[in-house]
């Protein structure tokens, strides 16, 4: 029979046994939650700040004070008056008598060129000129004579007209008397009366014929004065074979070598004005918006700076950039020459007192850009939603998000982007 004790101890083996799966539940259930409270707590702190070099950073200050707003960009300077001397018609280089940076006057030859065309056409025109002359010359000796011829048969004419006069006249007298018939009478007047109308016509005929020798005479002289004027035409064609500078200065340009043709319309030489340059100044298509005829500007030729302003602003826009003249007020320093490089500066306006920073570049004027704020223990640095305004070179207006004083990182920091603040070391 057996004991209870050995009943009891029978009884405790198994439920001793069935409280070890129980316990690691709970220990699973406690390691859970564990993990859970870390995650929580993790996710509420969120990512470490990176860390970032303080001595690397560009870091600028944000001010209030007057702002001047500029442009700036390089350029040349080119003459203000420059001719250019082509070539009026085909024709060959013969001789070339200056070089590129020569000092030139206005009748200085610069080269001389050859057409036997011209030439010949000149040698036509003046026999044209010529035959005219002696045209005008015979018209006109034919016409004297003529008239002489004219005269010496009025001149018989008269003569004979005066003597039947006076025999009507000695004849009517003897009619009254008796002396001499009426018909005899009547034909002496006949007489008379027909030389007196012949007299009379060829006194006209006279009149017309030196009318016509007149207007002979004028077209003819007409006539020359147009060959005359072909001819000089002519001569000037050949002399300008010869190419003069037609103004003082100094030749820019002259590449031409002897024994070239060129062609009617080539380019054959520059002359400019040294004492008169202006700048050519490339600004950006982005930048030059704002730039305007007469507004002051800054030119910096390396060896001393001169004032100026802005007297055209090229409609289109090359590679990117806007060509702006700007005329010289200024003396120009001892050195400067055309095609000398410069930098220019024009002033756009000057505002009042306004909040700026030195102008970061990655961030466009007028609009929004993120910069990283420095908090006060210098330490830190927190992103901002800065709203910028109106630029200039090398500041920009600050419209909202900053305050005087702030400082704030401008260099370009696109690898962090997804971080909101940053630890400075």
């Amino acid at each position: 029979m057996q004991t209870p004790t050995a009943t009891l101890n029978r009884m405790d083996v198994p439920r001793a046994k069935a409280r070890k799966p129980a316990r690691k539940v709970l220990l699973g259930g406690g390691a859970l939650a564990a993990l859970a409270l870390v995650s929580l707590l993790l996710s509420r702190l969120g990512a470490a700040a990176p860390s970032v070099k303080r001595d690397g950073l560009w870091l600028g200050t944000v001010e209030r004070s007057p702002l001047t707003r500029e442009v700036r960009g390089p350029g040349t300077l080119v003459p203000e008056q420059i001719r250019f001397i082509s070539a009026s018609w085909p024709s060959r280089v013969e001789l070339i008598r200056v070089k590129a940076g020569q000092t030139v006057a206005a009748d200085t030859v610069l080269l001389e060129l050859a057409n036997p065309d011209l030439e010949l056409q000149a040698l036509e025109a003046e026999r044209q000129l010529a035959s005219a002359q002696a045209a005008l010359v015979e018209l006109g000796t034919q016409g004297q004579s003529s008239q002489l011829q004219l005269d010496a048969a009025l001149a018989t004419l008269q003569t004979d007209a005066d003597d039947a006069t006076r025999v009507a006249q000695a004849n009517h007298a003897l009619a009254t008397r008796g002396l001499i018939s009426e018909q005899e009478q009547q034909k002496t007047f006949g007489k008379s009366a027909e030389l007196a109308r012949r007299l009379a016509l060829e006194k006209t005929r006279r009149g017309v014929l030196q009318q016509g020798l007149a207007k002979q005479l004028a077209a003819q002289r007409e006539q020359l004065e147009r060959l005359r004027a072909v001819a000089g035409f002519r001569r000037r064609q050949v002399e300008d074979l010869k190419v003069r500078a037609g103004e003082s200065g100094v030749v820019q340009e002259l590449v031409l070598q002897p024994g070239q043709w060129v062609a009617a319309g080539a380019l054959l030489a520059k002359v400019a004005r040294p004492e008169r340059l202006k700048a050519e100044l490339r600004i950006s298509e982005v930048q030059a918006r704002d730039v305007a005829v007469g507004q002051p500007a800054r030119v910096d030729t390396r060896q001393g700076i001169v004032e100026g302003h802005v007297v055209r602003v090229d409609p289109s826009v090359v590679a990117g950039s806007v060509t702006v003249e700007v005329s010289l007020d200024g003396a120009l320093p001892k050195g400067a020459r055309p095609d000398l490089s410069v930098d220019g500066t024009i002033e756009l306006e000057r505002l009042p007192s306004v909040l700026h920073v030195p102008r970061p570049a990655f961030a466009a004027a007028e609009g929004p850009a993120q910069l990283f704020r420095l908090d006060a223990d210098g330490a830190h640095a927190t992103r901002v939603t800065v709203q910028l305004g109106r630029a200039s070179t090398a500041r920009v207006e600050v419209v909202s998000g900053l305050n005087e004083g702030d400082q704030v990182i401008l260099s370009e920091l696109s690898q962090l982007d997804s971080n909101e603040r940053l630890d400075l070391k």
